[in-house]
């Protein structure tokens, strides 16, 4: 001590001296101490290793991952940006409570949903729901067949404001999209179609799309195809007929069960000759329903008799006649 501190021991107080030979002691470590001390050190070492290499791992497999989705949306954006999902939550938004359960109960549809390779053609007059009652039907088979792989389900809502972008390879481009995107990963034909456009940017031929097409659809054990108001689907370059043609090959090459609803339109139902027919007709109960879901509306003098509204109620159902109370809803 007096070598290292240049102070004679002899000098120190008592308790200074007691306290210098404690922190000497401790560092006299005995060499099984070191070595447990070295083992932990490795341990410690070793794992923080093991941390950080599978940290790195994650990160690179996220990486990855992101990746491979920029890419598979990039393909998929590629075929179409048309999106009917927003249509059709806007049009399911709008059923009111309860209505259309008539056409889910039906024998028709009922036999159609347990099926393969069968067409169910709705027909109705205009207003009389067809839009709305469809997209009850594709919310009808998400919610039954969605989180089964095999099934897929793609679906038009027909347009003739928007025959600009509904032609028929847009139409077709979309009902393939629906079907990719439900497989993963994405099917090497929409891969190949991609990169065999990609570098002159040239957009994939109705043949090319319809090849794929049935491709696609063929890798499920079963396909619902919904195709609201073929009565607005273009006829005057063809557009109807080659969709038409098309979704009656899938039918018969891939097991795919057809819906549609059109007005009464002779051509159109000459294609569905041979299939199940419904016709579309608001019911009493759907027209009764609507009026209920709007009947706060009316005057007070009128919420306050309930002879009144039922009156009214009595009065519209008949006045109606097949048809649903506001056209710009139903």
């Amino acid at each position: 001590i007096e070598a290292v501190t240049g102070v004679q021991t002899c000098a120190l107080p008592i308790c200074v001296s007691k306290r210098i030979k404690r922190v000497w002691k401790r560092l006299s470590w005995k060499p099984e101490d070191i070595n447990e001390l070295r083992s932990r050190i490795s341990t410690n070492i070793s794992l923080l290793n093991a941390f950080n290499g599978r940290l790195t791992r994650d990160n690179v497999v996220k990486l990855v991952r992101h990746q491979e989705d920029q890419g598979r949306q990039t393909v998929l954006n590629w075929l179409t940006l048309v999106d009917f999902a927003t249509q059709q939550n806007d049009f399911i938004s709008r059923r009111e409570a309860g209505t259309g359960q008539w056409l889910l109960e039906s024998a028709e549809f009922q036999a159609w949903v347990k099926a393969d390779q069968q067409a169910l053609f709705c027909p109705g007059i205009p207003g009389a729901g067809k839009t709305i009652l469809t997209s009850i039907v594709v919310d009808y088979l998400h919610a039954n067949f969605q989180k089964d792989t095999n099934i897929g389900i793609a679906y038009l809502y027909c347009n003739f404001r928007r025959q600009d972008e509904q032609n028929a390879e847009g139409l077709l481009a979309s009902l393939l999209k629906q079907l990719a995107q439900g497989l993963s990963p994405l099917p090497e034909i929409i891969k190949s179609l991609y990169d065999s456009h990609k570098k002159n940017q040239t957009r994939p031929t109705f043949n090319e799309l319809s090849s794929a097409l049935q491709s696609v659809a063929a890798l499920y054990s079963r396909c619902f195809i919904v195709i609201d108001a073929l009565d607005e689907c273009q006829a005057s370059d063809g557009c109807r007929t080659k969709l038409l043609t098309e979704i009656f090959a899938l039918e018969a090459k891939s097991r795919a069960s057809i819906f549609s609803t059109s007005r009464f339109i002779p051509e159109i139902q000459e294609h569905f000759k041979n299939s199940m027919q419904l016709e579309i007709r608001a019911s009493d109960q759907d027209v009764q329903r609507y009026i209920d879901g709007h009947m706060s509306q009316l005057p007070r003098c009128v919420l306050r008799s309930s002879d009144m509204q039922g009156e009214i109620k009595a009065a519209i159902v008949q006045a109606v006649d097949g048809m649903y109370v506001t056209s710009s809803c139903w």
